[in-house]
């Protein structure tokens, strides 16, 4: 069987019965008028239960998972591109490899890979363990893929600092060398799996155009929303009741707040029976057959966690 894996997701009829749900004020962005901060507050909602609950990981685990996603949503919706902002984090820790990702429509998945006895271990010891307890020594990337046609724009650095926060940090301040401020939230409310995230920069130009601060104010400028900022509580940003617009009017409405347009949030996954039937018709006959189990072969998303299925004689391989 030959499948045109290049027809768009829309078109394959055979895409696993994954959730359509859009949070339309999942993004919403600000800035300080005459002042060089911007930012982004992400909260999406229901989506994170949606997300974090299709995969068994252990709630230490999916705690880390919910603070990744919205700090991808609130990364990729501070830039210009075509495709998806991706974070890695790969380190020698329970948990060995997170990815999460986020395509410039507000499309959100992600994938973590754990050992649940190395986790179980460590809980016993550290109830509540820290992103770099979790995920140990190692690094954290950030990518932006455009597409076959264009290069993968990467960063890569150590990562350094207890909190997925703290390391989101040290990757600017020493990738990116500008200052920025990033504080991510999740946890487990009466509503379900909700997570957050609280992004600013320091930019050259207040609210696009030029400042007329001098550069001792705009470093006051910059401490002063950071401290109001640090007021922000996991309550607050995790209660559906409190809307984004309040949250942001409390901590910076003495500050010259100007909230931009809201972007929207979905569920995000991109696998497909088309695509992976694609994948599969780049084996070899003999791995093919290895891969079947009475006449099957059975492949599951990592990102959504569903179960595709093949007949082996659906797919004719490559002859060696």
């Amino acid at each position: 069987m030959t499948s045109n894996i290049s027809s768009p997701a829309f078109l394959d009829s055979s895409r696993p019965d994954t959730p359509d749900l859009v949070v339309p004020q999942g993004v919403v962005p600000f800035y300080l008028d005459q002042r060089p901060v911007r930012g982004r507050l992400v909260r999406p909602s229901v989506l994170t239960d949606t997300l974090l609950t299709r995969h068994d990981n252990p709630d230490a685990v999916l705690q880390l998972a919910g603070e990744a996603l919205a700090l991808v949503a609130a990364l990729a919706s501070s830039l210009k591109f075509h495709g998806s902002f991706s974070l890695q984090a790969k380190g020698d820790g329970p948990v060995s490899l997170l990815v999460a990702d986020c395509t410039d429509s507000g499309a959100l998945r992600f994938h973590a890979r754990s050992d649940d006895e190395q986790v179980a271990a460590l809980l016993r010891t550290t109830p509540n363990p820290t992103a770099g307890e979790l995920l140990g020594k190692g690094y954290i990337a950030f990518s932006v893929d455009q597409g076959p046609d264009t290069d993968i724009h990467q960063g890569i650095v150590e990562m350094t600092g207890e909190s997925l926060s703290d390391m989101a940090t040290h990757y600017f301040a020493t990738s990116e060398q500008h200052a920025c401020w990033v504080r991510l939230f999740c946890g487990k409310t009466e509503q379900g799996w909700r997570a957050g995230a609280l992004v600013m920069e320091k930019i050259a130009t207040a609210g696009g155009i030029e400042t007329t601060l001098s550069a001792e104010q705009g470093d006051d400028a910059w401490e002063t929303a950071t401290t109001l900022a640090t007021t922000l509580s996991a309550r607050e940003v995790l209660d559906d009741r409190l809307s984004s617009a309040d949250l942001l009017y409390r901590l910076f409405h003495a500050e010259g707040l100007i909230v931009g347009q809201p972007r929207a949030l979905a569920f995000g996954c991109r696998c497909s029976r088309a695509r992976l039937s694609g994948l599969l018709e780049t084996f070899s006959l003999d791995d093919l057959d290895h891969m079947a189990k009475e006449g099957t072969i059975s492949m599951n998303c990592s990102f959504c966690n569903h179960s595709f299925h093949f007949q082996r004689d659906e797919i004719s391989g490559k002859v060696a």
